[in-house]
């Protein structure tokens, strides 16, 4: 018989730092989806409310699950914990006062895929391991399942009041996937609330996106801005997005649990030159160097134009006005080299972000005038 330990014994041999099993039960934090939506906090993202009955349980997802099988992989890189804007080691020009700031988890190869492959291969020991045929189905953020509510049942930690899957020992930087299966596994013991009376992640958001403790507006997150939102950014919210190009970490950042985080040596999570670097030498690369940069990433799930439009965002938060001439030279200026640049979005970004370089440049002493 297949067992709970046998599983995460195995699941730990394949890369994944955490293993629990959930019920695949009517579990009373899934119905909050629901009241989420109609707050209106998914903004664009409708495929949220389109998913929403079957998020609602996972029974609906693979029709005959009894366990849920969650696994939590660490993907923090970092050493550590650097909550303002990176800077270079070295400057070399003013090309590098525009540095960008890249989400931790976005800094290594896409996780959707890495996950996936691991939980295949999970999936294939378990059958290979299973006296007893059984159905299962693999889930990795993209899918229709509530991954942080059986994460918590499956006791791998508790959400915090910034929505983010705690562990007590490895923190919150952690990608959340695994295997609704008909097997009847022992499930585990839930995790337990350890954030008591702590408010750091509310107050730190830069945003007001942490509207209470458990309760985010999406629409006003730097995550959701600069990754899910489509078209030009919310005028009022560019400033608030700084030097952010994809995706924040604020709010883990500052959490407690994340003080002295752990940092994983598992190559798929290596860290490239993503975060800090120049937003100005990004801008004047050609569309398909731009794409190169993202590669194999999961920014690659940003559309170019959308990168573009929070390169310029960032160039325009600069405060550097010397930056102002490379909004004029998208792809480095070679005649349809960036043809993302030209979307109403971009030039909407580059217009902003010129006119807020200029009152820079204006409001500045003579001598520093540029």
């Amino acid at each position: 018989m297949l067992t709970t330990a046998a599983v995460r014994i195995k699941a730990q041999e394949l890369g994944f730092d955490l293993c629990g099993v959930a019920p695949a039960a009517a579990l009373p934090e899934l119905q909050y989806l629901s009241e989420w939506l109609a707050h209106g906090y998914a903004g664009e993202m409708s495929y949220l409310h389109k998913s929403a009955e079957t998020r609602s349980d996972i029974r609906k997802f693979l029709p005959g699950t009894r366990s849920v099988i969650v696994t939590g992989t660490l993907y923090n890189t970092e050493a550590a914990v650097v909550t303002g804007p990176p800077l270079p080691v070295e400057p070399r020009s003013e090309l590098d006062a525009g540095a960008i700031r890249v989400a931790r988890y976005a800094r290594g190869h896409d996780y959707h895929v890495v996950l996936a492959d691991r939980l295949a291969a999970l999936a294939e020991w378990m059958q290979a391991a299973s006296p007893e045929p059984f159905e299962h189905a693999i889930f990795v953020d993209k899918h229709h399942v509530q991954e942080r509510v059986y994460a918590r049942h499956a006791g791998l930690g508790w959400i915090g009041k910034n929505s983010c899957l705690i562990n007590p020992e490895l923190g919150s930087y952690l990608f959340l996937a695994g295997l609704a299966t008909s097997l009847p596994l022992e499930a585990d013991a839930p995790g337990f609330d350890r954030c008591g009376s702590c408010t750091l992640c509310i107050d730190a958001c830069p945003t007001g996106a942490l509207v209470d403790a458990h309760e985010l507006d999406a629409t006003k997150c730097i995550s959701y801005l600069t990754i899910e939102k489509r078209g030009p950014l919310p005028e009022e919210q560019r400033t608030q997005i700084g030097n952010h190009a994809y995706g924040c970490d604020i709010c883990q950042d500052v959490c407690p649990w994340n003080l002295a985080p752990l940092v994983t040596a598992d190559p798929a999570w290596s860290a490239t030159p993503r975060d800090g670097a120049s937003a100005a030498e990004l801008w004047q690369r050609t569309d398909r160097d731009l794409h190169e940069f993202v590669k194999g990433s999961a920014m690659t799930h940003l559309p170019l134009a959308g990168l573009r439009r929070n390169l310029a965002t960032v160039i325009g938060n600069s405060g550097d006005s010397r930056l102002a001439p490379v909004l004029e030279r998208p792809g480095g200026g070679v005649k349809n080299a960036a043809p993302s640049a030209a979307t109403p979005a971009v030039t909407d970004a580059v217009a902003w972000a010129r006119e807020r370089l200029q009152a820079v440049a204006a409001a500045a002493p003579p001598d520093e005038a540029v």
